[in-house]
């Protein structure tokens, strides 16, 4: 094969980075693949805008069809984001028997599936490495390098935005609302953050790497989501004065045949490699039967990083094309999901409570505990200055998720408790 064609849809960040590596390493790229790599078509909104990379105007073009109707297109990368517009597309391209790159999340969470089943029909190739993680290769990993072990667990920073956000409160002591400005003038945050803080951005990357880990149809409406917007300060603090980071991080576990996957605001030790994950980096930890515990860490997104993954998966379509292979590779859920039941849900918890400074008070929190069969790991106490009310801050040993729930709500009735909340915390 002397030559590939390319057609990109989308000149946006990433799209920016992908044109920019493609001219930078045009002769290195050549070099690996043994083939000449050609773009013959962008798809932009508006040919007359200024972009930050040099390219031919001829090659830019407002109408769709001239890329998926081009017969001379070997390979389409999708960088709209959205999910409409690109679903139709990429279905298009795939009909067209054109094998195609995306990263786009959306759409890989939500209609994946349908997608790699019709790349597969088409003898095509699909390759979305990097929707999850930017820059880290923890797709291929699962697929490739982990391909023969058995994965246990997946634990994650997979949003840089809110990690951006816990690390400023966390380091610096700014409140949320503070952390999250900061984030949207430097660019981590969109104007609007509900996406990311919300958790559904972390949400769709924890189904897709669970489709891929487990072999399991899970759904985005079988994730447990929380968010951090209810995350104060305070949370922080007193985290941190019990030896912990409070984090958000996507969690997928599969036991006995049953898998728990979620996303929540979780503390982690502080000696947990998750833990000293700052700023924008993503990090994955996996759990694997044979190999044992491994973490991949890197940025999360940005234009080179994603740039990088998006031109790493044309390397492979290039190596498939020249082997005539193109299709093999795809990966369909086989198993049936099996959604692990809340009573067999397991973990150690934290419990912040503002209470009545008052004799008895700590008994009848402490003696509700004992008397529910929950034991408590560590406690700090302190009085709130000016007020007649004290901060308690509790991690209890490992618990049935229903049994602490249960007992949660008996904690918030008693007669010396003002105010509650809890988190999960993670083993080390």
């Amino acid at each position: 094969m002397d030559k590939v064609s390319i057609g990109l849809l989308g000149f946006g960040t990433v799209g920016t980075g992908v044109v920019r590596l493609l001219s930078k390493d045009r002769e290195r790229l050549e070099e690996r693949t043994g083939t000449k790599i050609h773009l013959e078509k962008v798809l932009v909104r508006n040919k007359n805008r200024p972009r930050k990379v040099l390219i031919d105007n001829r090659k830019l073009t407002t109408d769709v069809h001239e890329i998926l109707e081009n017969p001379n297109i070997d390979i389409v990368i999708e960088l709209m984001g959205g999910i409409e517009n690109p679903y139709r597309y990429i279905l298009r391209a795939l009909r067209n028997k054109k094998n195609v790159i995306t990263a786009n999340k959306d759409l890989m969470a939500s209609c994946g599936e349908e997608l790699l089943i019709e790349a597969r029909k088409n003898h095509c190739d699909l390759y979305y490495e990097a929707s999850v993680a930017g820059g880290i290769p923890i797709l291929r990993s699962l697929t490739d390098s982990l391909a023969a072990d058995r994965i246990q667990k997946m634990i994650g920073i997979v949003n840089g935005t809110t990690n951006y956000i816990l690390s400023k409160m966390s380091h610096e002591g700014l409140p949320y609302n503070k952390a999250l400005a900061s984030a949207q003038a430097l660019g981590f945050a969109e104007a609007d953050p509900t996406s990311d803080v919300e958790g559904l951005d972390a949400a769709r990357k924890m189904v897709i790497l669970s489709h891929l880990a487990y072999s399991i149809p899970v759904r985005l409406d079988d994730v447990k989501i929380m968010g951090i917007t209810d995350i104060t300060s305070e949370d922080i603090f007193y985290a941190q004065k019990l030896g912990y980071t409070i984090k958000l991080v996507g969690i997928a576990e599969v036991s006995n045949g049953d898998i728990d996957v979620r996303v929540e605001p979780t503390l982690l030790p502080d000696g947990h490699p998750l833990a000293s994950v700052d700023n924008e980096n993503n990090a994955i930890y996996v759990y694997g039967s044979a190999l044992g515990e491994t973490m991949f860490y890197g940025p999360g997104a940005g234009e080179g990083p994603t740039a990088v993954s998006v031109v790493s998966d044309l390397i492979s379509v290039i190596r498939n094309m020249s082997l005539g292979v193109t299709g093999n590779h795809i990966f369909l859920p086989r198993k049936e999901l099996h959604p692990r039941k809340d009573n067999l849900v397991e973990s150690r918890f934290f419990v912040r409570l503002h209470v009545k400074d008052q004799p008895g008070t700590f008994s009848s929190i402490t003696d509700l505990f004992k008397d529910q069969g929950i034991s408590l790991e560590r406690l700090y106490q302190e009085p709130v200055p000016g007020k007649e009310i004290a901060e308690i801050a509790i991690v209890t040993h490992v618990a049935s998720k229903v049994l602490f729930e249960k007992t949660f709500e008996m904690l918030k009735k008693l007669e010396v408790v003002l105010e509650a909340k809890y988190l999960r915390v993670e083993r080390g």
